[in-house]
């Protein structure tokens, strides 16, 4: 008897999902009509094809989600192999009515599904259905009225935000790592969901106001093999970004929350049946701070870099000719905040005329560290004859995060220049025009005015008829 009953339950198990669209997908609805103790379901099945994906289920007015199980199966009918795998949403009803499932679609495997809608009628509570095995092999539902019992195991796990430092200086930086780590030892099944839109909104508390940032952009989340007190652990990093505080304020990280699917387990799994049951929880991250420190006295204490940088200078050729124009870059090295450090100081001098220099920047985000480099490219061009250090001219002063002290890079090139001086060489000015042609064979000396005193009475004389006139005019027209 009881092989016959495993046949006929494999027969009916294969024929509860033998009917998908011609995409062998299909999106089955709960009945019209159920009682106020029933559970209604939306069932998304795939056929003789791995469930990859598949979007939210609806929300509905007058039902609560009561969560999501799976379900798989294969049979060999006739030699031929089929199998399907299912996932079911199970709604609740919170009181009885005739309630409206909207049309709503639904993406599975990549594909849009759309669900007309319906509608239906919570109605009082029924008696409990017999659990007559006889009976069940032939109900159309199976699988969705076998209710197993589901256990919440206890998770290993935790939410935690790092960072590499407790206090640093003003423009120091200070990488920070939001990570979810999974103990060895841990059975509870764990996985992400809706990451970008949860990170996008924890991103948004995290980052600090007053701080310049590097993101490390992690985009695929890999296991990484740790120990912590001596525990085995799988560290996920969710993400990374070194923050440069730009004043003394304190850095302050507040608690944020990321929402895990976790899956509760049937005490008594079953071959066919479902063997979990999906659920949700929040893990949270602990508060933290990072002390700023301004930085020590300095005449340019608000504005150098702070960091750990050499510097890397190339010049063409070290003997120069007056007049000539040469290349020369000024390159600094090291781990800090590159995109603050400016150009390095260049005393005014009237040996070598200089032109603004052409930036290149490289920035590398890895292993917790933000380093790259950036350099300064000069055309300049000698004007004096003589032996110089380029020292006494480029020098770039920053604050080294390691020794705590000032430091200055300078130039150690020293060259040598021949020619002629051009100190005193003057340019060739443009024609001034006509105006100027005369000027110096013109008159230096000051004229008298007085002959032109007959136009000024002239002008007056003038005037006085105007007036005349004008007075003449009116009053004939007043008469």
């Amino acid at each position: 008897m009881s092989a016959l009953v495993f046949a006929m339950l494999f027969l009916s198990t294969s024929i509860v999902f033998s009917q998908p669209n011609k995409n062998n997908i299909s999106v089955q609805l709960g009945p019209d009509k159920i009682g106020e103790n029933e559970a209604w379901t939306i069932t998304i099945t795939v056929s003789n094809e791995r469930l990859t994906g598949y979007d939210k289920f609806p929300e509905i007015e007058g039902f609560r989600n009561r969560g999501i199980s799976t379900q798989s199966q294969t049979s060999v009918i006739n030699g031929q192999i089929s199998s399907t795998q299912g996932v079911v949403m199970t709604y609740l009803p919170t009181k009885q009515g005739t309630f409206n499932v909207p049309t709503f679609t639904v993406k599975v495997n990549n594909i849009p599904i759309t669900v007309p809608g319906k509608k239906v009628v919570v109605g009082p509570a029924v008696q409990a259905r017999s659990n007559d095995p006889f009976r069940s092999l032939f109900e159309d539902d199976f699988f969705s009225r076998t209710e197993p019992e589901f256990v919440d195991v206890k998770e290993e796990a935790f939410l935690a935000l790092t960072t590499s430092k407790d206090e640093v200086y003003v423009g120091e930086g200070v990488t920070t790592t939001l990570s979810f780590f999974v103990a060895d030892n841990n059975r509870a099944p764990l996985h992400f969901h809706d990451l970008g839109k949860q990170l996008s909104d924890i991103l948004k508390k995290v980052r600090p106001a007053n701080c310049w940032e590097e993101n490390f952009n992690i985009e695929n989340i890999e296991g990484e093999i740790v120990s912590i007190n001596g525990r085995g652990y799988t560290e996920y990093k969710i993400y990374q970004g070194t923050f440069y505080p730009l004043n003394e304020q304190t850095i302050r990280f507040p608690s944020v929350g990321l929402e895990m699917l976790k899956y509760k387990l049937a005490r008594n799994p079953s071959f066919f049946g479902q063997n979990r049951l999906e659920d949700y929880k929040t893990f949270y991250t602990k508060a933290k701070t990072v002390k700023v420190k301004g930085l020590p006295p300095h005449p340019m204490r608000d504005a150098v870099a702070v960091g750990n940088y050499r510097l890397e200078e190339r010049l063409n050729t070290t003997t120069l000719q007056t007049g000539q124009s040469v290349s020369y870059d000024f390159g600094i090295y090291g781990e800090g905040n590159v995109s603050a450090i400016d150009k390095p100081t260049v005393r005014n001098n009237e040996t070598f005329e200089l032109y603004e220099p052409n930036v290149k920047q490289n920035i590398n985000r890895d292993n917790r560290r933000v380093t790259g480099s950036k350099t300064f490219s000069y055309f300049m061009i000698p004007k004096e004859p003589g032996k110089y250090n380029l020292g006494d001219y480029f020098q770039w002063v920053y604050f080294n995060s390691t020794t705590r002290k000032y430091d200055t890079l300078k130039s150690k090139q020293i060259v040598t220049v021949h020619g002629e001086s051009k100190k005193n060489q003057s340019i060739e000015s443009s024609d001034l025009g006509s105006f100027y042609d005369n000027a110096e064979t013109a008159s230096n000396q000051l004229q008298t005015r007085s002959n032109n005193n007959w136009i000024k009475w002239g002008a007056n004389i003038f005037a006085i008829l105007m007036v005349g006139v004008s007075v003449f005019l009116i009053s004939r027209k007043a008469k």
